[in-house]
């Protein structure tokens, strides 16, 4: 059993991620600014905010893992990289594994070819996928000290279109994951299959990966 973090822990992400831990008997902590609308039994809830970690020893000190869920959106648009920077000091030289998760349109690739970031993003998505390219060389960069592993979702991800658990996805390394109808998508409850898996298995380590079906 290890002892999991999840910082945006009521998020979409966030959420499934730590249902999937708890359901495997891990000792979970959801840490976010608000209360979960539906907890899961047997998870523990802190409110408290990434941007504070100071505040948060307790609860990070001694973790396995910690997983941050924190999209760069609403009032924490302008802290997406701040947190991940804060988290990547805070765990260096520690044996807490850090695992972030990104966004599709940022250092994923076509198969055999350019960035999706460099083939151009819609200005919606611009902001979100800038933060993750990043977050991401931050990472790349650290001190080999900090054990990380960075997680991007496939194109198609979020609460308005949720999907059901399988148990199944496919590792696409840093080349977006596609099925053979062209579409790329992984349900909230698969995609936290893939992050708790790589949290009890290890393979990713300081690396990057993508999942889809």
């Amino acid at each position: 059993m290890a002892r999991i973090v999840v910082i945006g822990g009521t998020g979409y992400a966030g959420g499934h991620i730590v249902a999937e831990a708890a359901s495997r008997g891990h000792d979970v902590v959801a840490v976010s600014r608000t209360a979960p609308e539906a907890p899961v039994d047997g998870v523990t809830y802190v409110q408290g905010s990434a941007l504070e970690l100071d505040q948060l020893s307790d609860v990070l000190d001694g973790a396995d893992a910690v997983v941050s869920a924190v999209a760069p959106r609403g009032d924490m648009t302008d802290h997406g990289l701040d947190v991940v920077a804060g988290l990547a000091g805070r765990l260096a030289g520690t044996d807490t594994r850090l695992g972030v998760v990104g966004g599709a349109m940022g250092s994923l690739s076509e198969p055999g070819g350019p960035r999706l970031y460099d083939l151009g993003v819609p200005e919606e998505y611009l902001h979100e996928a800038t933060v993750g390219v990043q977050s991401l060389d931050l990472l790349e960069d650290s001190e080999a000290g900090l054990d990380w592993f960075f997680v991007h979702p496939p194109l198609v991800f979020g609460s308005w279109e949720p999907g059901e658990r399988t148990g199944r996805y496919r590792d696409g390394g840093d080349v977006v994951v596609k099925a053979e109808d062209g579409t790329s998508f992984i349900s909230g409850a698969d995609f936290a299959v893939a992050i708790v898996d790589e949290i009890e298995n290890g393979r990713h380590r300081r690396e990057r990966f993508t999942v889809g079906y």
